[in-house]
Order: C-alpha cells, then structure tokens, then sequence
C-alpha cells in the first residue's frame, strides 16, 4: 500500500501526535501549532514543488513532511525538529514507506528549524519555505491583547500573508499586510530575521529567490 497524506492525515495516531503537540505548545504559551498549521504547510509545500515541475511522489511526501513535521514539539520544544524526524522515521517505517521516501521526508523534518537545519533536498526545501511563511493572525492563541508578548503582537498585526511565485516564476514572494498601530515593521522583521534568511537559502537550493514586501514594500 502506498502511504499517502490522505491516508496519514485520518490515521487516529498521527491525530493524536499532531494535536498532542499542539496542546503541549499551548500550555506553554506558543502560537497555535495545530491541524490549521500542518495543513498550511503542506498545501503550500505542494504548490512549490508542483509549480517547479516536479513529479507527483515528490510532490506527496513534501506534503507529508508538512503533516509531520511538528510533531517533536510533543517530547520538547527544544530540538523538536531532530525529535520530530525521530518520531516520524518510526510513524512511517511502521505503515510500509519505503526507506528511501522515509529517508527524504525524515531529513526534511530534522532541518526545518532555523536554529540548526538547512535545506538538503527539494522537499526540505520546500517545506522550510512554506513553515516559515505562515504568519497569521489567527495563530495568536492570547485573547488578551494587554498582555501580548512581542510574537503575539506581530503575528496578530499581520493582516494578510500570501506566499506566491512571480509573474517569471523566478522568485518566490511574500506578501503580507501588517497594522502598524499594533506592531511596527521593524519588530516584524527583527522576530522573523532568521526564519527570512532561513527561507533565502531554501528558495536558492530551487533556484530561486526569496522576497519579502510589507505593506507593498520590498524588505527582503
């Protein structure tokens, strides 16, 4: 049986250790982590790959990546993209994948975070960029807003976000529209700093490269 994202996504265990890790990020204060994310991910982790031409095996497992590659954050924030790779090596061995697509998809998990991972493969790649990008309001768990940290405050300025390609489908773009009465650009840029320059690199290993326009103007 081939495994696929339709069939990982109904999986009663793969549920339970997306959402699981979700609820652990919650309890300690982190934007929203949940299927709204994961699902984000790959959706947009598909949309690259596809639109670069690349073949339909290729295509599934970046959106499996997507789905999986969160799930550390069960164990710890901490180095959860290494946790994560372990997890879903076991996840995937378990239900049949091949060792050369668990291969390609764990190694796409372990280097998402910008602390540590950079892009080793077109899948990895991709999902750096489309992890990276979703920045929304609706991510801001806090209702409180007189008590929101500087992420808060960022993520619920951000108005709108699309990740697209250029009309040459030469560069990747993101556009986003933020309301600076409640965060400036300048706090945008220094909280996603690392996550941009992260999505740079990603973007150059597809030959491609990476924009950033806030309120319809070029920072990146």
């Amino acid at each position: 049986m081939t495994i696929t994202y339709d069939l990982l996504r109904r999986d009663e265990s793969v549920r339970a250790l997306v959402a699981g890790a979700d609820d652990v990020l919650a309890a300690i204060g982190y934007t929203e982590h949940s299927f709204a994310h994961v699902t984000r991910v790959s959706d947009a982790a598909a949309m690259i790959l596809t639109r670069l031409g690349y073949d339909e095996r290729t295509v599934e497992l970046a959106r499996i990546a997507g789905l999986l590659h969160d799930i550390g954050n069960l164990v710890n924030r901490s180095a959860h993209a290494q946790t994560g790779a372990v997890m879903a090596f076991r996840v995937l061995r378990e239900k049949g994948m091949p060792a050369n697509e668990v291969v390609t998809v764990v190694s796409a998990i372990g280097n998402h975070d910008e602390e540590s991972g950079e892009p080793v493969s077109p899948v990895s790649a991709a999902l750096i960029l489309a992890d990276k990008t979703d920045v929304r309001r609706s991510r801001v768990r806090n209702h409180d807003k007189t008590t929101f940290d500087m992420h808060d405050r960022v993520n619920y300025s951000v108005k709108r976000s699309h990740l697209t390609f250029s009309d040459d489908g030469s560069s990747l773009l993101l556009e986003t529209q933020i309301d600076t009465g409640i965060s400036a650009v300048l706090d945008y840029f220094e909280i996603f700093l690392a996550r941009m320059i992260m999505c740079r690199k990603a973007a150059a290993f597809l030959g491609l490269s990476f924009r950033l326009e806030v309120n319809g103007q070029s920072i990146l």
